[in-house]
């Protein structure tokens, strides 16, 4: 049986559909091809105002809308197929991850829901689909997320030294790799992984709205202004920041609204953009100093990392500790979660658990999702 599985994945953010080939034939996990397919601009913008909680829609509306992302996933599954002259049949299974619509994993009825129909998937590329992966663990006590510190561990961790691997997606999550130990071996040893607060889906809600454009690139917009500190004191009051993990979050709960809530309307929108930045890399730092003090080198991807004033905003915020890029270790920062869901999905094909229950806190370890045969 083939041991190459293809991930997809479209984070919090929204700025495209990500698709991973990869291998396991050798080591944990090797990357064979990774891009970023671009959204229907109408239908982007669409899945953005449902995440900021600007729109509602009737349940035929949102039943539509499933079967056009997951025609969308299949559109990018086949291209990423036809741009690294690969057949179908080669690909022993897609893992989806799908576009989350709202993720409340507390309360007495949790729940995640993610829009992306795995039998359209499967249709639509003739390849069996992994797909619903969070809400076992949800179902078990945990929050479905962080999903993918197993891999992290598996790629980055180092007997020598303590640390952590930071997902700068949409939504901020931290995994902690600590020194010693194997994964889950003991109380101070364990891997653990939560979300830490906004990355970019703040920054690029308010860069869209002032500049008209998806994200600030290079942090220019930022650089402009100047970190108002009583906005960020206000930013940083909210409770979630100081909840101990397990904890996970999206922009349904982090979203312009919030922001505005906090505002007193006078200041300067580029003012308010650099005080953005400086949320995400003081919530990181504060998290990181609550949950592994001795973190010597903290390894980033996803989109964040290609924010200079961001990354520099976290290397000053963390003194004690190397900030660098998954590239440093050969590992492509713009494909890490869409190789997960490809390492998910074999996990569950091979009957093996995805999940780490002293992440999410799930009663146990599970196997995650379902299996949608071609």
């Amino acid at each position: 049986m083939s041991d190459l599985f293809l991930g997809l994945i479209s984070g919090t953010s929204a700025d495209g559909i990500d698709a991973a080939l990869v291998r396991f034939d050798y080591g944990p996990a090797r990357l064979v091809f990774g891009r970023t397919y671009p959204w229907d601009p109408a239908l982007r913008a669409q899945l953005v105002a449902l995440g900021q909680q600007g729109a509602s829609l009737s349940l035929d509306a949102i039943a539509e809308l499933d079967v056009r992302v997951a025609r969308a996933f299949a559109d990018a599954a086949n291209l990423a197929l036809a741009d690294s002259d690969t057949p179908a049949g080669a690909v022993r299974a897609i893992g989806s991850h799908g576009q989350t619509l709202r993720h409340r994993p507390w309360g007495p009825y949790p729940f995640t829901l993610q829009l992306g129909d795995p039998s359209t998937l499967a249709e639509r590329t003739g390849i069996t689909v992994v797909a619903d992966l969070r809400r076992r663990d949800i179902a078990a006590g945990g929050h479905g997320a962080p999903l993918l510190p197993g891999l992290h561990a598996a790629l980055l961790r180092d007997a020598g030294e303590d640390r952590a691997v930071l997902n700068l997606g949409g939504i901020a999550n931290l995994t902690l790799l600590p020194a010693q130990g194997d994964p889950g071996s003991g109380p101070g040893q364990a891997v653990r992984g939560f979300d830490t607060g906004p990355a970019n889906a703040l920054m690029d809600a308010w860069c869209l709205r002032h500049l008209e454009q998806d994200f600030d690139r290079d942090g220019r917009f930022a650089a402009r202004g100047r970190v108002d500190e009583a906005l960020l004191e206000r930013l940083l009051d909210d409770p979630w920041f100081i909840q101990a993990p397990p904890k996970s979050t999206g922009r349904d709960q982090f979203h312009l609204g919030w922001v505005e809530a906090r505002l007193r309307g006078d200041e300067a929108p580029a003012d308010v953009q650099a005080t953005l930045n400086a949320l995400t890399a003081r919530t990181v730092a504060n998290a990181l100093q609550a949950t592994q003090p001795g973190t010597r080198r903290v390894i980033a991807c996803g989109g964040g990392v290609h924010n200079p004033v961001l990354m520099a905003a976290l290397a000053q915020a963390l003194p004690d500790a190397v900030v660098e890029s998954t590239a440093t270790h050969g590992i492509d920062p713009d494909h890490v979660e869409a190789m997960g869901f490809a390492w998910l999905a074999r996990q569950t094909i091979l009957g093996l658990p995805g999940n780490l229950p002293s992440v999410t806190g799930a009663a146990g370890p599970r196997v995650l999702g379902g299996i949608y045969p071609a």
